[in-house]
């Protein structure tokens, strides 16, 4: 699509949404618009309606995790135009505790992806007709997504043969940590390696100090 009809899709949406955008750019090929968090329904309502946006599909609706941020997420909406072949996204800033109004009434998709949001980052959104767990156990501890959630998780998951049922266990790595340097690929191995052996490096300099 041409830049210029990004440039006229931008101006006209910052013509009809003038109070509730925060800000407005092209970005790869797509216009981004940063709207506040209670105007979001109102927004996504003028984008599907207004004939000259027509942006009637809502693609997809993911959560982005800022920890550093003191609204440390991004709740992103990316809608297509079908009949214009234009695209655009919709971002909203949020923390923690602060819900998102549920647009599950402009896009009926949108229950489901709010639905994952909530699961993965905690997100939560106000108005949502059946916010549940969608991909994690109902039972599950945190939301996996946020970037402060342990790569272990908190609990694993097994069979326990003499209960015949599904166990839930608190993590146990099953080795100690080990500590590597990183100088050579091959630190591990114990057949040695050509004295010029690329990437061997620690070989290098044993064999000096041996001589």
């Amino acid at each position: 699509m041409s830049l210029e009809a990004l440039q006229d899709l931008k101006e006209h949406v910052l013509a009809v949404l003038s109070q509730e955008a925060v800000e407005a750019d092209i970005v790869r090929g797509e216009l981004c618009v940063t709207v506040g968090r209670e105007t979001v329904v109102k927004v996504l309502t003028r984008l599907r309606d207004d004939p000259n946006c027509a942006f009637t599909c809502l693609v997809d609706l993911c959560g982005v995790d800022w920890p550093a941020r003191e609204r440390r997420f991004d709740v992103v909406y990316n809608l297509l135009s079908v009949t214009s072949n234009l695209r655009c996204r919709v971002k909203v800033h949020t923390d923690e505790e602060t819900p998102v109004p549920s647009v599950a009434e402009v896009f009926s998709a949108a229950g489901w992806f709010e639905r994952e949001a909530w699961d993965l980052y905690g997100i939560y959104f106000s108005d949502n007709p059946d916010l549940r767990r969608l991909l994690t156990d109902y039972g599950f501890d945190g939301h996996p997504l946020r970037k402060d959630f342990p790569l272990t998780g908190f609990v694993e998951v097994r069979y326990d043969e003499e209960q015949k049922r599904v166990v839930y266990e608190p993590v146990t790595l099953q080795q100690d940590y080990r500590t590597f340097d990183f100088l050579s690929p091959w630190e591990g191995m114990t057949r040695g390696l050509p004295p010029s052996a690329p990437g061997d490096e620690k070989a290098a300099q044993a064999g000096a100090a041996e001589g």
